[in-house]
């Protein structure tokens, strides 16, 4: 399907920015606070789920790595913010049986979304099959209520042709939401690769006859950045659709952002 012309008009359309405070309110109910450090602990994860309640709400959820589940599951409990973690995390080449494992561990322990790394460098191989074989295991282990999402790693897929045809693939193998990136490569997220998976977002979701929703993840580190994923999306599937159930901002750092504007008064233009 070719896409080139319709992605760069799309992109050509996105504004200047006037982050606001109605505008980073909206924001923080879409942030996955994020993180996926070789050197995380215990005291570094509770002190991350201290950062969830922003100056302007709450995030829409915390990831963590699956040994630190426990932790926000129980800060978290009777509040709206979800667990996340992460499986057959980072290089997508796990064997299935072992990421069947980490999934049951991860629920078992309390978590409410898994982001899977797609098994990216089959796919490219041609093995199709499998790939739709992994995602339907994964979201059959997750079952009706866990959100799944799947990580594209679209730095690698590159393509747009390709992204496109792989996100098709994901959400009809039965993944709830597409994920550009696993943040552990050189190339993140960006508006290209981001336009692709919504205009297949929105050719493929009348015939799922289910709500499938997109998370940008991967070098996203400033709330313009930000602002631009969120009017992409406003552009493409119109503002109704763009919620925390079906759009979503993996970062570390946004978080931080929304502080530092909190003590600003709210409002900056860019």
């Amino acid at each position: 399907m070719q896409w080139s012309d319709t992605i760069l008009e799309y992109i050509q359309q996105l504004k200047p920015v006037t982050l606001n405070a109605a505008l980073a309110q909206r924001m923080a109910g879409l942030i996955d606070l994020t993180s996926l450090n070789a050197n995380d602990t215990e005291a570094s994860v509770a002190a991350l789920c201290e950062k969830a309640h922003t100056a302007f709400g709450p995030v829409a959820a915390v990831c963590v790595y699956p040994q630190f589940v426990s932790l926000p599951v129980a800060a978290f409990a009777g509040t709206p913010i979800k667990v996340a973690t992460v499986a057959n995390f980072p290089l997508g080449s796990s064997a299935l049986e072992v990421v069947m494992l980490e999934i049951g561990c991860a629920l078992r322990d309390g978590a409410q979304e898994v982001d899977v790394v797609f098994p990216y460098e089959r796919y490219l191989a041609g093995e199709r099959q499998y790939a739709h074989t992994f995602v339907a295991a994964c979201k059959a282990a997750c079952g009706d209520h866990v959100t799944l999402k799947v990580i594209l790693e679209t730095g690698v897929l590159r393509d747009v042709s390709i992204i496109a045809d792989a996100t098709f693939d994901v959400l009809a193998a039965g993944a709830d939401f597409v994920k550009t990136s696993t943040g552990k490569l050189a190339e993140g997220a960006s508006l290209e690769a981001a336009a692709t998976m919504l205009l297949a977002i929105k050719h493929i979701s009348p015939q799922l006859k289910r709500q499938v929703g997109i998370k940008v993840a991967g070098g996203l580190r400033d709330l313009t950045q930000a602002a631009h994923y969120i009017e992409l999306a406003d552009l493409v599937m119109g503002r109704d659709w763009v919620n925390s159930a079906t759009f979503r901002m993996g970062s570390s750092q946004l978080v931080d952002e929304l502080a530092a504007l909190s003590c600003t008064g709210g409002m900056i233009s860019h």
